[in-house]
């Protein structure tokens, strides 16, 4: 197929906003695939190319900007083998190889397929309401049933290899996609909720556990084997020997266990996250030692337990992990729940968990079973631009130009991001530095005194509540926004998105916009 073919198909789920048109573009150029092109088509129309991130940068790139083909001769295999090349590409005169390849792609390419290209290869491609969009392209392709198909791309990890199962196999092979030891799942997500009795209003009887201020980890273990994947699915297993020693020495043959991992310091209290994120970035042991603690299992010796209930998942848990377990009570009592919520606060902890012991664990999804409870309100936003500084700032980039989530692109481009405010506050000279190297490798474009980047980075904001606005699209700005933290262990399609935000206006006092 002819890379111009997927250029067309995204160029019209962009020009419309309606789904089942969006599905049908998409549905149209997955059915003319043959099935070696499947995978590596999948990952050019998500911008999560199958070779990774393939480490081109933005000047790099606007540098190859000069004469394209007239016409569409580049093929899907072409773009693929050209991303290959590039990142095994090593060692003296690396460089110059690099910019061969480029050169060679992007005169093959028509002007609107190397703008394709440098968006994908840059991350800037918003597509962060495609997924969902294309699961459901693949099962008309496929002919096949859409929860079948979201149910295997969520359990296997891999939209690229789903859609092949979908597109290729059988309804049997699509159905047998299930979980699988050592292959990382999709992790469920949580919901916010104002207090600890809205919580338990919607969930019911629930368990309530700490919500520390760690690091989502996933532990697979197959006899003496043990990986350790992040929230994205990267495997860090290198990087954390101490969660490998306290995962084989439970007493299970095979196991996956879905919880968080943090530092703690001598008196047992946490620390602070960039302690704990320092250590996932080490490829060695530091003297930082993790400790993780455990909320939820998968599935144990043989037994998938993702559809039984919560109750049954925390019994088995007790049973294999007691000395891991993250502290929790199980209640329906909001004095008892709020109560247990102060004791997390007073041993340094963000909050708490409320979730519904009758529900299942939904790989991928973001649902009401699961509720996060913290005092003070924090999103994750996604990095648009930032400003250089001034005074003792002058030289760094400093002021963050932030954006939620915009899934149906009610406010721009869907899947794209809608700006809600700016904040140059939290941030200590250790950030500023890094964040100046940071984003300047990830320019795209200028913007009045500073550089539009891509939106690919998330970091953890701390407001005081939000009001209307109508300087911003979606009509809600930040009040006293301020870095929490940066968030790499997150993906951007997992940012919060604007109408999270835009729920927090009811009852919100309309004040002046700050500057």
């Amino acid at each position: 197929m002819l890379f111009g073919d997927l250029q067309v198909a995204l160029a019209s789920v962009a020009a419309t906003r309606s789904r089942l048109a969006k599905v049908d573009a998409l549905a149209d150029v997955l059915g003319r695939l043959s099935a070696d092109e499947i995978v590596p088509a999948v990952g050019l129309l998500t911008a999560a190319p199958r070779q990774g991130r393939l480490g081109v940068g933005w000047r790099t790139l606007a540098a190859r900007g000069g004469t394209h083909a007239d016409s569409m001769t580049l093929s899907v295999a072409d773009v693929d083998a050209a991303f290959s090349r590039l990142i095994e590409i090593s060692g003296g005169g690396s460089a110059a190889a690099r910019v061969a390849v480029l050169d060679d792609l992007a005169a093959r390419a028509t002007a609107d397929e190397w703008g394709l290209l440098v968006r994908i290869m840059t991350g800037e491609l918003r597509t962060g309401a495609l997924e969902g969009v294309l699961l459901d392209a693949v099962a008309r392709a496929g002919g096949r049933d859409g929860t079948l198909v979201r149910r295997a791309a969520m359990l296997s990890g891999d939209l690229g290899e789903t859609a092949a199962v979908a597109l290729t196999g059988t309804a049997e092979q699509l159905a047998s996609v299930g979980l699988v030891v050592g292959r990382g799942v999709q992790p469920m997500l949580a919901s916010t909720a104002a207090s600890v009795a809205d919580a338990l209003a919607i969930a019911g009887p629930a368990s309530v556990e700490y919500k520390l201020d760690g690091a989502r980890v996933q532990v697979h273990r197959r006899g003496d084997d043990v990986r350790v994947f992040t929230r994205t699915l990267a495997d860090v297993t290198h990087r954390v020997p101490e969660i490998v020693e306290a995962v084989r020495a439970l007493p299970v043959a095979d196991v996956i266990l879905d919880g968080e991992t943090l530092s703690l310091d001598d008196d047992g209290a946490p620390r602070p996250f960039q302690d704990t994120m320092a250590r996932f970035g080490a490829e060695t042991a530091r003297a930082i030692a993790l400790r993780p603690w455990f909320f939820d299992v998968l599935h144990v010796d043989g037994r998938d337990m993702i559809d039984e209930p919560l109750a049954v998942r925390r019994a088995e848990l007790d049973r294999i992990a007691p000395e891991l377990r993250i502290p929790s009570i199980v209640t329906e009592d909001p004095l008892e729940a709020e109560e247990f919520s102060r004791g997390a606060l007073r041993a340094g902890h963000e909050g708490v968990m409320v979730k519904g012991v009758d529900a299942p664990y939904t790989a991928g999804r973001r649902g009401k079973s699961w509720l996060k409870v913290k005092p003070v309100h924090t999103f994750d936003l996604v990095v648009l631009g930032v400003e250089g500084g001034s005074g003792r700032r002058a030289g760094w980039l400093s002021n963050l130009h932030l954006g939620a989530r915009d899934p149906e692109g009610t406010f721009g481009e869907p899947g794209g991001f809608v700006m809600v405010g700016k904040t140059f506050k939290g941030l200590t000279d250790e950030l500023l530095r890094w964040q100046t190297a940071h984003f300047t490798e990830r320019g795209i474009g200028a913007i009045p005194g500073g550089i539009r980047v891509a939106p690919d980075t998330v970091v953890e904001i701390a407001i005081d509540g939000v009001q209307r606005s109508t300087r911003y699209p979606g009509g809600v700005a930040l009040r006293f926004a301020r870095v929490k933290a940066y968030r790499p262990d997150k993906p951007a399609n997992e940012a919060d998105t604007i109408d999270t935000l835009r729920d927090l206006l009811r009852g919100a006092d309309v004040m002046p916009e700050e500057g």
